[in-house]
């Protein structure tokens, strides 16, 4: 969950590591911190909350040094103060690190019975006192570092800085995701691209075990025993220009309105315009002997996943089993070989859902991953994997992402219905015209800007929001329910709308509006008559819907938003982007950080 950044070169480190915290800020934003090597000291800047504070002690009390490490929290063992914040260290060793150290407790103990002093209640310190204590027994500090690391259990990115040893960067991982860059004499360590975008395109993406050295004339790759590796390096095509907010107040609002070209993208790479047929890369098994599937992931992904079961099990008559990553692997669900494990990562470095693909590694199933980074953990260990092409999203609230999610489950879908002769070409020529036509209406609800604000400015005076939605729309009004939760820190939640008479219909008051995804599916006549139970019990609603669905929802609407009449198949791409921008403008009215909401990181990388 926190992000990582070091430099090593002829450069001062302290602008180029800072500048790549703020790329990577949306991974935590509780503290943060820079150390340097000094003439040959360790000298370091930390400061709680976010970036800017930091920014201000360095503008007052400036870092030298060519040789730098980085760190943004978001805090796991220790409250997110100044003390608690990243670097860590001794006069000897500085460091940084992202993820859990599962046994630093026994770590803790063994060292200060040995006579080391911890200052901090964090985790991470045991990395730094465990290098030191090697360090003092005179190891130097390659053999320092491989030694502590063979220690560790958890999940860990960590990078190291040496007092004495200028030109001298050591990084490693374990189950967290660390990428090195490379220069004109001088090198780079992050997180992930994000942070090395502006820096240099040429990147290594290291492995899970692996240990790098990095001086200003290289890295040499190894496992934690000291046998080299050979790790390649690629050209990324992220640059420094597709992470700016170009003119839009927040990332957020930016990447709102990317859904028309994102969803546009996604299909450009899945489906054949010309015959109007899906064209997935080569899978390496056949959709057709799938007997089974099970789907999982989190927050949205996981959402977006239970759309994927709708589709798949009307359109191909697969049967898919659906849960949520974090209880998915402690459910042990009995699947044969030849079965199919769906999973779906913004990130591809999820902990929860990475967990659960390794847990059903275990069960041979196959295994194929829906995700937005190319090069993440999760790709590395999926047979196959089918990309969003969303590009980066820094808002930590997914959006665009989410769409990308739901437009290539879409096209899984279709492929795996004709794999399976359920789908003949005339019905398969229809749903790809729908998907086709899906980012020129996507970029229509932006036309309804007024009437979403209408909206939201009745849902900002509330405390309490319902979500309504039926079949392939209710995971929409989760998602909706997830946003507005999210953002602008009010209570909602979602109901399968036949099921608010089962209980939740108890709240329906003035206070307590109701937000329905309504469309004219055949599904309306339905969701209709729940609205009309809600309306009879004073329940003040707020109804997404489109031309045909207006005319009989508008005599009980209080307010209504008319989205383009779509294909039922892409309602639910369409009807997400309304309650995403909703969650927004309610946010903006309150006056919450869109961007970085508290408690919240973008990458889940601790389970």
């Amino acid at each position: 969950m926190c992000g990582i950044c070091g430099a090593v070169g002829l450069r001062h480190a302290t602008p180029i590591v800072f500048e790549g915290l703020r790329r990577l800020e949306y991974r935590g934003y509780d503290s943060a911190g820079i150390a340097t090597l000094v003439d040959g000291h360790v000298e370091r800047r930390r400061a709680a909350g976010k970036l800017d504070n930091l920014s201000d002690l360095l503008s007052h009390n400036p870092l030298a040094g060519t040789t730098g490490i980085g760190h943004t929290r978001w805090a796991t063992h220790g409250a997110p103060t100044t003390g608690n914040a990243h670097p860590h260290g001794t006069s000897r060793v500085s460091i940084v690190h992202n993820g859990i150290i599962e046994n630093f407790e026994t770590l803790r103990r063994e060292l200060e019975g040995a006579g080391q002093v911890f200052e901090t209640e964090t985790d991470s310190e045991t990395i730094a006192q465990l290098v030191d204590y090697h360090l003092q027994q005179g190891l130097s500090p390659k053999d320092a570092a491989l030694r502590t690391l063979r220690r560790l259990e958890g999940a860990y990115a960590v990078a190291m800085i040496f007092a004495g040893h200028e030109g001298l960067m050591i990084g490693a991982c374990h189950n967290a995701p660390l990428a090195v860059g490379f220069g004109d004499q001088e090198m780079f360590l992050g997180s992930d691209s994000l942070a090395l975008a502006p820096l240099t395109r040429r990147i290594a993406y290291m492995e899970n075990g692996d240990c790098v050295i990095l001086t200003p004339q290289g890295a040499d790759f190894m496992t934690f025993d000291g046998t080299p590796v050979e790790r390649r390096v690629q050209v990324t095509a992220l640059t420094a220009g597709a992470i700016g907010k170009d003119g839009y107040r927040h990332y957020m609002e930016k990447e709102l309105h990317e859904h028309p070209l994102v969803i546009g993208q996604t299909l450009q790479r899945m489906v054949d315009p010309a015959t109007r047929r899906v064209s997935l890369p080569e899978l390496p098994f056949d959709l057709a002997s799938v007997p089974r599937a099970v789907i999982t992931a989190c927050g949205s992904a996981f959402y977006a996943g239970m759309v994927g079961r709708y589709w798949l099990e009307e359109l191909a008559r697969l049967p898919v089993d659906i849960d949520v990553a974090s209880e998915m692997r402690y459910r042990d669900p009995p699947l044969t070989p030849e079965s199919l494990g769906l999973l779906i990562s913004q990130s591809g470095e999820t902990a929860d859902t990475l967990a659960a693909l390794r847990s059903l590694r275990e069960k041979s199933v196959h295994i194929l991953s829906v995700l937005n980074v190319e090069h993440s953990t999760m790709a590395r260990e999926s047979d196959t994997v089918l990309g969003t092409v969303a590009g980066p999203e820094i808002s930590v609230a997914s959006t665009k992402a989410f769409t990308a999610q739901l437009t290539v489950l879409a096209c899984l879908s279709i492929a795996t219905a004709r794999a399976r002769g359920r789908l003949d070409s005339l019905r398969e020529e229809e749903l790809v015209g729908a998907l086709l036509d899906l980012p020129s209406r996507a970029a229509d609800v932006f036309k309804q800007g007024d009437a979403i604000r209408a909206m939201a400015r009745v849902v900002a005076e509330a405390r309490d929001v319902l979500y309504l939605g039926r079949g392939s729309l209710f995971p929409v009004a989760m998602e909706g329910a997830l946003k507005l939760k999210e953002i602008s820190y009010i209570h909602a939640e979602a109901y399968a709308a036949g099921e608010m008479k089962h209980g939740p219909i108890s709240l329906i008051d003035r206070s307590v509006p109701i937000v329905a995804t309504a469309p004219s599916t055949p599904l309306f006549d339905k969701t209709l008559s729940n609205l009309q139970e809600a309306k009879a019990r004073g329940g003040r609603l707020l109804v997404f819907t489109d031309t045909r669905g207006a005319e009989r929802v508008g005599a009980i609407a209080e307010h209504m938003v008319v989205l383009p009449s779509v294909h039922d198949f892409v309602a639910p791409i369409l009807q997400t982007i309304p309650v995403q921008i909703l969650a927004y403008e309610v946010a903006v009215l309150k006056g919450t950080d869109v961007d970085q909401p508290r408690n919240l990181a973008k990458s889940v990388t601790v389970e």
